[in-house]
């Protein structure tokens, strides 16, 4: 009877024991690219030449941690990875008989699930509609959704177990895409505000699901910017009012952060962004302990720069044949220039480099007025032979050329608005020309995006710098020397992103409301501009750019010294 009795306590005791042992922690890596934009290998096929940052770097720092921590190791993509360099082009338009590079490439390194980015909506139906069919994961977006019946036309969420960790990836874009792209690259969608959507799939997942973690992954900033009447950037507004996420992978704003943010429950959710260009990737580690119903976890996070890890070799050896058809592509001699132009010299004055383009845009549409702006800083086309790989100097990503119906007074008031973002009001010669941050750690950079820095051909006009927004601006004539008139209408060329409202000029600059912009476009290409500027130059073969010296600061003697400190300050030169 002892024995039986003392048989008995160390079974209740071993029982009990075994009840209120915790069970085996889970470590859980988080692995999390975004905006890689075409650089897939340590090459720049636009400059050629060698690079940091690539998915062949990321797949090295993929491999080594799933040796330590096998398949709890989940890895994702948050969109725009299908436009930004020429490899994604080639097999974007090129080849589109071979499998799509980016599916061959996420399937080999084992991704567990992608989001979609403006930036791949950006390339069309017949690319991303490829492209997804190929990926072995699925690429997220839950408020992604078909006008006909609001139905989703991408899974809004993934859900995966790891050792009994249940662990589900909700995916959201931008909703602010139709401000920038035309209509026919998202025919039959309706992109849902990021809130609205999330709040529906966060109770959905929590009552159908009963995660364990919940993961973002959001192709949106931080917070801000109202476009076309929606939230530009909601991953923080969702992140502290709707409660349940562990941490969001953030993009599209090319900003790296990694900070944690308070939720209405008081909970912590980590807010994470790599930026851009795979030169840096998240790192997350979630540990979870389950125990009884009750569930522990701590989530850590950093970004991890990736530009002096080593290449995966089976990666390059295995997409070799891609890279060296690109590198084929670009290398292709399409004309000769016999002089060297920057884009830097677009921001003090008239300069060969945009007007190239202008001249090009106006060749090719017959309109009366171009508008551009200088969409890489730096960009040059050095004299000599000029190449495939120079075109995406031109032009990094797609858009279609308008040809748009403004008014005269729509103009002024368009280029009011642009110099008004591009041009500090100077008060003194030794003033800025150039409108920069103060603040420390940006100064001597711009304070807003230069690709919304558009200047005009077509007509003749000076731009006080002296002046305030709305009366900067003074057209003398066209360019031919005819009567200029606010009252007349117009035929304007410019890029497709702008003729969707892109950067406000045109809304709230020109003041023509969103919903009538796609009246006003009388002509619009099939094709993307830097195809047709690509014909243009085999066609004319040898290239002579000047400015055209059509527009001028002024005053000239208070810009002539501002330009020289500007040009030290912004560009080192």
């Amino acid at each position: 009877m002892k024995r039986l009795f003392l048989y008995m306590a160390i079974s209740f005791l071993t029982w009990g024991y075994t009840m209120a042992k915790p069970l085996q922690e889970v470590t859980l890596r988080i692995i999390g690219t975004t905006d890689v934009h075409g650089s897939f290998f340590p090459y720049d096929f636009i400059n050629r030449k060698p690079a940091k940052g690539s998915l062949a770097q990321v797949s090295t720092y993929v491999k080594n941690l799933r040796r330590l921590y096998g398949d709890k190791v989940i890895l994702l993509d948050n969109g725009d990875i299908l436009q930004g360099q020429p490899i994604a082009y080639y097999y974007n338009y090129i080849d589109t008989v071979s499998t799509h590079v980016v599916a061959d490439m996420f399937n080999y390194m084992q991704y567990d699930a992608v989001n979609i980015g403006n930036h791949d909506i950006e390339t069309g139906h017949s690319v991303y509609d490829r492209w997804i069919a190929q990926l072995k994961m699925p690429v997220l977006g839950a408020n992604v959704l078909r006008e006909t019946d609001g139905s989703n036309y991408l899974p809004p969420y993934k859900v995966l177990t790891k050792e009994g960790v249940k662990v589900v990836i909700l995916g959201l874009t931008t909703p602010a895409i139709p401000s920038w792209l035309p209509k026919q690259l998202w025919s039959g969608l309706y992109f849902e505000e990021m809130e609205v959507a999330a709040k529906k799939w966060v109770q959905w997942i929590k009552e159908k699901e009963h995660p364990d973690v919940l993961i973002g992954i959001f192709h949106a900033g931080t917070a801000g910017n109202i476009l076309g009447g929606v939230v530009e950037n909601a991953s923080q507004n969702i992140a502290t009012r709707i409660p349940g996420f562990d941490m969001i992978l953030m993009g599209h704003d090319h900003k790296t952060a990694c900070t944690k943010v308070e939720n209405l429950l008081g909970d912590s959710v980590l807010l994470i962004n790599p930026a851009n260009g795979a030169r840096n990737i998240a790192d997350v580690t979630i540990k979870v302990q389950k125990q009884q119903g009750n569930i522990k976890k701590t989530v850590q996070g950093k970004l991890v720069d990736v530009r002096d890890s080593g290449v995966d070799k089976s990666f390059i050896y295995k997409f070799q044949s891609h890279f060296d058809a690109t590198k084929e592509f670009v290398s292709k001699k399409i004309g000769h220039i016999d002089r060297t132009i920057s884009a830097v010299d677009a921001f003090f004055g008239s300069s060969a480099f945009v007007d190239l383009i202008h001249q090009m845009q106006l060749d090719l549409t017959g309109a009366d007025i171009s508008f551009c702006a200088p969409l890489s800083p730096t960009a040059t086309i050095r004299e000599g032979d000029i190449f495939m790989s120079d075109m995406f100097n031109l032009y990094k990503y797609e858009n279609m050329l308008y040809v748009m119906q403004l008014t005269g007074k729509e103009i002024k008031n368009y280029l009011e608005m642009s110099y008004a973002l591009w041009t500090a009001q100077m008060s003194s010669p030794t003033d800025h020309l150039l409108l920069l941050n103060t603040e420390e750690g940006e100064r001597g950079r711009f304070q807003n995006p230069t690709y919304n820095f558009d200047s005009a051909a077509g007509i003749c006009y000076t731009v006080d710098v002296t002046k305030p927004q709305g009366e900067k601006i003074h057209i003398l004539s066209m360019a031919d020397g005819s009567l200029w008139e606010e009252d007349k209408t117009y035929k304007v060329a410019v890029n497709s992103y702008r003729g969707n409202g892109g950067g406000d000029l045109l809304t709230k600059g020109a003041g023509i409301p969103k919903s009538e912009l796609s009246n006003r476009i009388i002509y619009a290409t099939t094709k993307d501009l830097r195809y047709y500027l690509m014909k243009r130059i085999e066609e004319l073969g040898e290239l002579h750019p000047s400015p055209m010296n059509q527009w001028k600061f002024i005053p000239e003697e208070w810009v002539k010294a501002a330009t020289q400190k500007d040009r030290r300050i912004v560009f080192n030169q």
